[in-house]
């Protein structure tokens, strides 16, 4: 049994919150925000004590994990401080993506955690579904072959003003930059190019162009400046056997093999399968628990926090790109 505190309740934290007491092998001890009236209403809904500073909370509790589900500038700057706090207070953190706004602060972060010997793991809830795993266990079943390429797509609308140009590529990425690493390996080098709608102050719709280690090439789109309808979000893995689509996290997963005009397809159940996007956090969250609890090594963290780390590095490459004209960056040269 896992206990387990949560700093950062906003409707995030209190999502991590709720899915933990729901958890056979979690308990929620505690929780923790800056601003009292969130606190305080946390604790109601939750009926475990409330802090106002984090390591009060993890002083007195003493947990085993602790979700860090802060926000801050460019949606990640506040995940520094109380993710060093808990490692160094003992816990195995899972923190909300993106790792960190700053490139510097997600190094010590990861550093931190492997010097320490704990097991961190950031929320990428997109590809914890039945439907990105079946893809994943195509590739790892040889159905796709030699890669060829990936194209990802992302879009939401976000339409309120935002604290900096950047937001949408830093806050909107991960998920897809992890997603399309996750199923081709390293990036190495990326071109970017970028849109300010109408009305805009940020980079509100991008075009990155990738190149992956093992030589594939790829495609992510992005944009804050569609209204949010279905499908949200499309990847598209392809090799020399064939290519697989994966359609809104977990609602299909289309296989297409080279040889036979026949496909392979999951369909989300209407029964017993995802009901709505909090079932990804649930499936995400439980994962990482589950590891915990059967005492992983921290190398061996599904969605590490030096994940988050490699794919704010590309991010960051790419935001070097559009600053400088769509010029290809290397992914190594980026530092911050």
């Amino acid at each position: 049994m896992q206990r387990v505190c949560v700093i950062g309740m906003g409707p995030i934290g209190r999502l991590h919150a709720r899915i933990y007491k729901e958890l056979p092998n979690a308990e929620l001890v505690g929780v923790c925000d800056i601003i009292p009236e969130r606190a305080k209403a946390a604790s109601e809904e939750t009926g475990v004590p409330y802090f106002l500073d984090a390591q009060e909370m993890l002083d007195a509790l003493k947990p085993d994990i602790c979700s860090i589900t802060t926000g801050g500038y460019e949606y990640s700057s506040d995940h520094y401080i109380p993710t060093i706090q808990a490692l160094e207070a003992g816990c195995h953190v899972l923190g909300e993506k993106p790792i960190s706004n700053s490139l510097k602060h997600a190094k010590e972060m990861v550093e931190t955690a492997r010097r320490l010997g704990r097991c961190y793991g950031i929320n990428f809830n997109h590809r914890f579904t039945p439907a990105a795993r079946q893809a994943e266990q195509w590739l790892a079943d040889g159905r796709i072959g030699e890669l060829l390429f990936c194209n990802m797509a992302l879009w939401i609308g976000k339409f309120m003003k935002l604290d900096s140009p950047y937001y949408h590529l830093k806050a909107l990425n991960p998920h897809s930059v992890n997603m399309m690493m996750h199923y081709c390996g390293p990036i190495e080098e990326v071109s970017c190019f970028a849109y300010k709608a109408t009305g805009r102050d940020i980079w509100s719709t991008a075009s990155i162009n990738v190149r992956f280690k093992c030589g594939a090439v790829g495609h992510l789109t992005s944009s804050y400046d569609i209204a949010r309808g279905h499908p949200m979000e499309r990847c598209e893995v392809a090799g020399v056997k064939g290519r697989f689509v994966v359609e809104d996290m977990w609602r299909e997963a289309v296989l297409y093999p080279a040889e036979t005009y026949l496909k392979e397809v999951y369909t989300n159940p209407v029964f017993g399968g995802y009901s709505n996007f909090d079932d990804t956090f649930r499936a995400r969250i439980k994962a990482f628990v589950d590891q915990v609890d059967s005492g992983a090594k921290p190398e061996e963290i599904d969605g590490s926090g030096q994940d988050g780390y490699e794919a704010q590095r590309v991010i960051h490459a790419a935001i070097k790109s559009l600053d400088n004209g769509g010029i290809p960056i290397k992914v190594e040269e980026v530092d911050e």
